[in-house]
């Protein structure tokens, strides 16, 4: 398997949602655990990176493989999130060929999405691996290669990885992901979801 390990980013405090998404029901567990679930199957290593409710998350987790880490300064957003827990990840294993990155509030993305992705990668093609929806979004999931890493350890606030895409359509390859790139942000949207893929 390639040397690309997986990153759930799980840091942010739910403003919109009003109650932590990470620990919303899902599946019969907590979203945190079924998406962890989720992606087991497809790395050799899985990073959450933790931020807001750490304490009532962490109890959750211990069951599973997976390395946390904490960013205590989650305020500043999710692009800070996520270049803090690249910088510890190349801190800890700095020979990684890439890194596949995912959010906790998308809970309809497959295995076998996160598989495709994996097998599109070449390593050494300076390649990023989005997702795209039936509608035409692009984004997370998404796959960088290690040429990326700089730009990543740069992001801050609440500016994620899109801006990185923007700037490199031309290595960009998309892998449709159906209906599944859906963002479980409102309490709406939660209850939608909950009720088609919970209640069956």
């Amino acid at each position: 398997m390639t040397n690309i390990p997986h990153v759930l980013l799980a840091a942010g405090p739910s403003k919109r949602m009003g109650q932590p998404k990470q620990l919303l029901s899902w599946k019969n567990k907590s979203l945190i655990q079924f998406q962890v679930e989720t992606i087991l199957p497809t790395t050799e290593k899985l990073y959450v990176i933790l931020g807001a409710f750490t304490s009532l998350i962490h109890p959750l987790l211990k069951d599973y493989k997976v390395e946390l880490i904490q960013f205590d300064q989650w305020e500043k957003g999710m692009g800070n999130s996520l270049a803090y827990g690249i910088q510890k990840i190349l801190y800890l294993n700095p020979k990684i060929e890439g890194i596949l990155i995912s959010l906790i509030d998308q809970p309809l993305v497959s295995t076998s999405h996160y598989l495709d992705m994996r097998a599109t990668f070449k390593k050494g093609k300076n390649q990023i691996i989005a997702s795209e929806s039936d509608s035409g979004w692009s984004g997370v999931p998404v796959l960088f290669d290690a040429c990326y890493f700089n730009e990543l350890q740069k992001l801050s606030g609440e500016e994620g990885a899109k801006l990185i895409l923007k700037k490199n359509e031309a290595d960009t390859i998309l892998i449709n992901a159906g209906n599944k790139l859906i963002d479980m942000d409102t309490p709406e949207v939660y209850r939608k979801l909950f009720k088609k893929f919970n209640l069956q």
